[in-house]
């Protein structure tokens, strides 16, 4: 892993956000120049790799990397509303760690995703999107709420 939350300067090219769920990961990309992130896909993850192993979901998501030319991948932990890390940030570190092995050279970073998932869900909803089909696309929605709030802080920032 190369960063935490915030890398210097903005360098032009497209990112990855992810969103790791214990079932899927979500994903989702922005335009070259950072401005709008969207979905990509909803990967199902892969609980059954061996140790020397890589994970189907993450060979994926280094597929993607690579479809895309993306020049980041931005993960989104889960902190608690009192900025505390949990169990789930715990197991988001360690599913990064790994992750960073897969897509190097690329860097991957760590964003505060506080709510994205009750955030995609709810925006889902005021659309009409609900049940299953909701289900099916909250993985993908909370994954453009992550990188787009990554995006959005690096323009504050520069």
């Amino acid at each position: 892993m190369q960063g935490e939350s915030v890398t210097q300067g903005f360098t032009r090219g497209v990112r990855l956000g992810v969103d790791v769920g214990q079932v899927r990961v979500g994903v989702a990309k922005c335009d070259p120049d950072g401005i709008l992130a969207s979905p990509v896909v909803t990967v199902a993850r892969d609980q059954q790799a061996d140790g020397d192993k890589i994970p189907a979901d993450m060979a994926e998501l280094a597929r993607l990397a690579e479809e895309h030319e993306a020049v980041e991948v931005v993960v989104g932990l889960p902190v608690a509303l009192n900025g505390r890390e949990g169990v789930a940030a715990g197991h988001v570190r360690a599913y990064v760690e790994r992750l960073g092995a897969v897509v190097a050279p690329r860097p991957v970073v760590l964003s505060d995703e506080r709510m994205s998932t009750v955030v995609a869900s709810r925006r889902l909803s005021e659309r009409g999107v609900r049940g299953r089909r909701q289900r099916a696309v909250v993985d993908q929605a909370a994954a453009v709420e992550i990188l787009q709030g990554w995006l959005d802080a690096q323009r504050r920032q520069t």
